[in-house]
């Protein structure tokens, strides 16, 4: 085999590694966190999305076992995209070992906080913040008690808290429509890195997934 044909063939497998990567992530088989009020941590899966930073871990990340959409089976069989998830419903739960900060450079203190979806509204403050519009909003795990969906307005002042009423906590969501279940971290420019994986859904009864990819680091530039 000529050279340049084994350094093609090997070419796959250098991107994989991606060793200058300054970010990695996998699952991993992990109970949710003992501080989530019981009826969120029956809602959850008992693996976690691990995002690692070196040796530190940046982030656990748990989903719910099925996340509620509402979708149609045409929706469903062309690919369902995070605006069939009902705003305010329950998607999973975070655990920051250290403080964190998000994308809109408020800084969360390390610990365990609830993931509930929502939508970045449409209107003039908000144009230009950040590149796509659904978040998940965090929450105290101790103030968000129960697996329901939550009312935006309740959801918004709830994870305000967090932040002492200035904005609620977000978790920054970008579109992810690879098929593949392996996590994967990928850069977005300017900072950002991104955590990627599919995870299950449930439409009135009929089973899916849903691609995630959620911000692990990188901030507003403005």
């Amino acid at each position: 085999m000529r050279p340049a044909a084994f350094a093609l063939l090997l070419l796959p497998a250098a991107l994989a590694a991606r060793p200058d990567d300054p970010f990695a992530a996998k699952l991993e088989a992990t109970d949710p966190p003992a501080a989530l009020a019981e009826p969120v941590r029956a809602a959850l899966s008992k693996d976690a999305l691990v995002v690692r930073g070196g040796d530190a871990v940046v982030m656990r990340v748990w989903f719910r076992d099925a996340i509620p959409v509402k979708a149609t089976p045409e929706q469903l069989k062309n690919g369902i995209t995070y605006r069939e998830i009902p705003e305010g419903a329950l998607v999973g739960a975070v655990e920051f070992p250290k403080a964190f900060t998000d994308f809109r450079k408020q800084e969360l203190a390390a610990g365990v906080y609830t993931l509930r979806f929502a939508v970045q509204p449409d209107i003039g403050d908000h144009d230009g913040t950040a590149p796509h519009p659904d978040f998940c909003l965090l929450s105290a795990a101790a103030k968000d008690r129960s697996a329901e969906p939550m009312e935006k307005k309740d959801l918004i002042e709830l994870s305000s808290l967090v932040n002492e009423g200035k904005h609620p906590a977000v978790l920054l969501l970008f579109p992810n429509f690879d098929k593949g279940t392996a996590p994967k971290v990928l850069g977005k420019g300017d900072g950002v890195w991104v955590a990627t994986t599919r995870r299950a859904v449930n439409a009135g009864g009929t089973a899916a997934t849903l691609g995630f990819a959620v911000t692990v680091a990188g901030q507003w530039k403005q």
